[in-house]
């Protein structure tokens, strides 16, 4: 004998990988504090334009197809992250630590960086055209192939980085810590460096400077 009545579907289990998956929700305008922390979830389709964040915590997450738009992120942690077909548009980021995070085929624009941990990312081939990252931790991040052309990079420590194939046409550099430059690998057209850089990229290409 079947019964009429009707069993609700069961919800997913605390911990399982349903449960850490967030999809197509709409986060606008919401305010995120570090109560929020969010390891190894996955963000799908969620809008978070003109989210406010102020140091929530997310670690080894995956952000695809996800919404930045407006959004301003102050001492916030993304770390190993992974964000695919993203949009960052007039994003900020302040003292946020985003180390060892990867970006693959995200757009940005009109991004701001002020300092911060953004060691060993990965933004190979990113359009950075015109964004400011000042004061930024970036050393050992890999920029092959990344767009740079009249960014400011100012006082960003990108020792180590890799920059082959990248674009730095009329870039302001000033106070950045450079890795070895290679003019072959690297446009530099029109770029602003101080004094200092100037010396070390000479040294760098075997030139003396007296």
């Amino acid at each position: 004998m079947t019964s009429d009545r009707t069993h609700p579907r069961p919800g997913p289990l605390p911990g399982s990988a349903e449960d850490r998956t967030v999809r197509e929700e709409n986060w606008y305008g919401r305010v995120l504090s570090d109560r929020h922390v969010h390891t190894g979830h996955t963000f799908s389709g969620t809008d978070w334009t003109e989210v406010v964040n102020r140091g929530a915590v997310f670690d080894g997450c995956v952000f695809t197809g996800v919404r930045f738009n407006g959004s301003r992120h102050t001492g916030a942690v993304f770390t190993d992250c992974v964000f695919h077909r993203c949009t960052f548009f007039d994003v900020g980021f302040t003292d946020c630590t985003l180390r060892g995070s990867v970006f693959h085929r995200s757009t940005f624009t009109l991004l701001e960086v002020v300092r911060g941990d953004w060691s060993s990312v990965g933004l190979p081939g990113a359009d950075l055209r015109g964004a400011s990252l000042c004061g930024v931790g970036m050393s050992r991040a890999d920029l092959t192939g990344a767009r740079l052309e009249e960014a400011v990079v100012r006082g960003t420590d990108l020792s180590g980085a890799v920059l082959h194939g990248a674009r730095l046409e009329g870039a302001d550099l000033r106070g950045s810590e450079l890795p070895v430059l290679n003019p072959a690998a690297v446009r530099l057209t029109g770029a602003r460096i101080d004094a200092a850089q100037a010396a070390a990229v000479a040294e760098s290409l075997g030139l003396r400077v007296r």
